[in-house]
């Protein structure tokens, strides 16, 4: 808990009853199916509104960087570009036993300095690199290749390699800066990412290994943001795992600020919370995991965003597609039930093309 001097004119203390005062307008409160898809509907072109209007999309040109095999799959480093003149570096794993189409899933990083890396599996027997995968069982692009899979990991604006493995303004949070940034430029910084994220799957699409109607969606933390927001906007997406993010506004940006830049969508606790915003998901198949250890997002908190998660899925009519984890562990993946969600939603009906 952030230590706050209770005192009038504190700024802190202002913000708490500002927020307590604010009743958001698109709330989930339906009872019935028509009424769900009425809210889902009003939220989602709320949510695309406060994201700003999206770039023209460049040709991706693909450029093959490098590809390496090992004992199950091959892993191969992409550089396409998304809008004119971004370009976004990706990691794709490929099962050596692809028969056929696949199915694929867009492993989404959060927060580290690593970026992708890490989620393929890419380490270059650095010491802190094996220690961050190890710590979070952050290698998830890399074990559901293992298990199947085509996994495809793209670095967010921000991170890795888009800004050279290096923050430029030491002692600021970079995206911070960067979300800024793209505000003065009549751009929101989540909403790019989303941009970039549905580029990464156009360029999925274009790959003789993948099913296009078997597309998944992961990540853990601010992964956890980019797969809510990619699954809610994005029907390619057909099942999706959010990792340690389910929350509350008042857990992770009032009572105990834990968020920057890269996760903010202008304005939307006037409208929505982020339990509402999962719940918008509905009915598509969901798994959420929630550390019950995890001090970045509280479970007192994710079980508030659970209640709200499970009552959306309940009245969209498909209550049987929603899977929620609570595991005994911390800010990690957990993947105790993230390999059977995405076997079951995804690899239901195995094709030969």
């Amino acid at each position: 808990m952030v230590d706050i001097v209770d005192a009038p004119q504190v700024t802190d203390i202002f913000l708490g009853k500002l927020y307590r005062r604010i009743k958001p307008s698109l709330s989930f409160r339906a009872e019935t199916k028509e009424e769900f898809e009425e809210w889902k509907h009003a939220l989602k072109s709320k949510i695309k509104e406060l994201l700003g209007e999206f770039p023209e999309p460049a040709p991706l040109d693909p450029q093959l960087l490098s590809s390496e095999e090992t004992e199950r799959f091959i892993r191969e480093k992409w550089l396409i570009q998304s809008e004119r003149d971004c370009f976004v570096p990706l990691y794709l794993l490929i099962p050596k036993d692809v028969k056929g189409r696949k199915p694929a899933i867009l492993c989404a990083h959060g927060h580290g300095p690593y970026g992708k890396d890490p989620v393929a599996g890419v380490h270059f027997n650095d010491p802190d690199r094996k220690a961050q995968i190890l710590r979070h069982n952050y290698n998830y692009g890399e074990q559901m290749a293992e298990a199947g899979f085509v996994t495809v990991v793209p670095d967010w604006r921000s991170f890795g390699e888009r800004i050279a493995y290096h923050n430029p303004y030491p002692g600021r949070d970079i995206c911070n800066i960067h979300f800024i940034q793209h505000l003065i430029l009549g751009r929101t910084l989540l909403g790019s990412n989303i941009f970039d994220g549905m580029r990464v799957i156009d360029f999925l699409l274009t790959r003789k290994e993948v099913d296009p109607n078997r597309i998944g969606c992961m990540g853990l933390s601010f992964g956890g943001t980019m797969t809510t927001y990619l699954a809610l906007l994005d029907e390619r997406i057909k099942a999706a795992d959010i990792i340690c993010y389910a929350t509350t506004t008042e857990h992770y940006a009032i009572s105990r600020p834990n968020f920057c830049g890269s996760q903010l969508v202008p304005f939307l606790y006037k409208y929505a919370d982020v339990p509402d915003v999962i719940a918008a998901i509905a009915p598509k198949p969901l798994l959420v995991e929630s550390g019950a250890s995890d001090t970045c997002f509280w479970i007192h908190s994710a079980k508030k965003a659970h209640e709200t998660i499970r009552r959306a899925y309940k009245v969209s009519g498909h209550p049987e597609n929603l899977w929620i984890e609570i595991f005994p562990g911390e800010h990690s993946f957990s993947g105790r039930k993230a390999f059977d969600f995405f076997k079951k939603f995804l690899m239901l009906k195995e094709k030969t093309q």
